[in-house]
């Protein structure tokens, strides 16, 4: 799978003084980076503690449910876009169905 905006979420982690959560990001950047879905049931699979909020929004928890990560997934294309990224608390202040991409 191809990511978008890895870099964005890495630095975002460097930025927001998230840098408990950078190891965990980066495993998250490598194995997605080598996994190659076709659906989100294969998706969960792997990650079965994902949330798939719908047919290409999934919410992944980084480093033991302390960060949550949104991306949306084109599965034919094979990208993920990173949407957000936040500590769990900042998680349930938004709508996970409605936030936007940052940028």
């Amino acid at each position: 799978m191809r990511i978008i905006k890895a870099a964005t979420l890495q630095s975002y982690c460097r930025k927001h003084r998230y840098s408990d959560a950078q190891k965990a990001v980066q495993a998250w950047i490598y194995e997605v980076k080598y996994s190659d879905w076709n659906n989100a049931a294969e998706l969960k699979l792997k990650y079965k503690n994902a949330s798939i909020i719908s047919s290409k929004r999934v919410v992944f928890n980084i480093k033991g449910n302390e960060y949550r990560l949104i991306v949306d997934i084109e599965y034919k294309l094979r990208i993920v876009f990173v949407v957000w990224f936040g500590t769990h608390k900042e998680y349930d202040k938004i709508d996970a169905e409605e936030v936007k991409y940052e940028s």
